[in-house]
């Protein structure tokens, strides 16, 4: 038997990755995504990901975890569950427009998780009646196998929403590093300029990607490389977050390099499309 159902917004790279981890700790989820042709690519990219990660995942025990999985397109579905995560796309007004479709759908008690990578949560819930109720929380790929989150409290946010998004992260296995709600908070502030600086090191012919990856994994100790990383997140997800900081900032440091602007035109995103810095067109092949 299920613990309690959650929802789960986007069916993305990411809401994936945390639906299949959900299941593997007996949730429910209603997965919900705007796109039909994505939620029915989701359970396809989920065996996937499952197959991948089971042999370095000591929680994954079950196989047949579409069972726990509802898929949808309805956001009303929502109207009587009590934790929502969202993870759509790193877009400040498409964010702020699905919470106000939410915060008319859910009931008050209703806790909002605000999983976004750059975006501050204030930004995001301020407009909200529910805003004491929406909490941050910065999920890191691969979700399933990173057990640690930013955990993002808001001005807004009460005791009662911080302590029981603690105690669901408890649940699930996460460890909790509070940190301030700017934008980028300190990860992908941080990282978003390696990332991007290795791009311009490929730019400017300087290195290829696998000997920048090396020296990260070699030198510093890392376990992936910061293109395997970008390929990993997503390249257009980057360069959006990119965007983020370059505006909220308004620092050059942060300007996406011309390189990941191309590679996103030209619909390279790394593993989600099968190309990027790397060829990923095996994982694009049938389980």
């Amino acid at each position: 038997m299920c613990k309690k159902e959650i929802g789960v917004i986007g069916a993305g790279v990411m809401g994936c990755n945390i639906a299949l981890m959900l299941t593997q700790y007996n949730y429910h989820v209603i997965l919900i995504d705007k796109d039909e042709y994505v939620l029915h690519k989701a359970i396809g990219e989920m065996k996937k990901l499952y197959s991948m990660y089971a042999p370095f995942c000591e929680y994954f025990s079950n196989d047949n975890f579409e069972r726990n999985i509802t898929l949808t397109t309805d956001i009303s579905t929502l109207h009587s569950i009590d934790m929502i995560i969202e993870s759509v796309t790193e877009n400040i007004e498409i964010k702020k427009s699905l919470y106000r479709k939410l915060d008319i759908i859910c009931p008050a008690d209703c806790i909002f998780v605000v999983n976004t990578s750059c975006i501050p949560i204030f930004n995001i819930v301020e407009q909200l009646n529910h805003r004491k109720r929406a909490v941050g929380v910065h999920f890191m790929n691969p979700v399933v196998m990173i057990n640690t989150v930013e955990f993002i409290k808001s001005k807004y946010c009460d005791t009662e929403a911080i302590e029981k998004v603690s105690d669901f992260l408890f649940s699930i296995g996460k460890k909790l590093v509070q940190v301030g709600d700017s934008a980028g908070f300190v990860s992908n502030r941080i990282s978003h300029l390696m990332m991007n600086e290795a791009i311009n090191l490929v730019y400017e012919k300087v290195a290829e990607p696998e000997a920048i990856d090396a020296i990260f994994k070699q030198c510093y100790g890392h376990k992936m490389g910061p293109l395997e990383t970008a390929d990993l997140i997503g390249l257009d997800t980057v360069l959006l977050s990119l965007k983020v900081l370059y505006d909220n900032y308004n620092s050059e440091k942060y300007k996406s390099s011309p390189l990941l602007e191309q590679m996103v035109k030209e619909g390279h995103y790394g593993q989600k499309t099968g190309k990027g810095f790397y060829d990923y067109e095996y994982l694009k092949e049938d389980m």
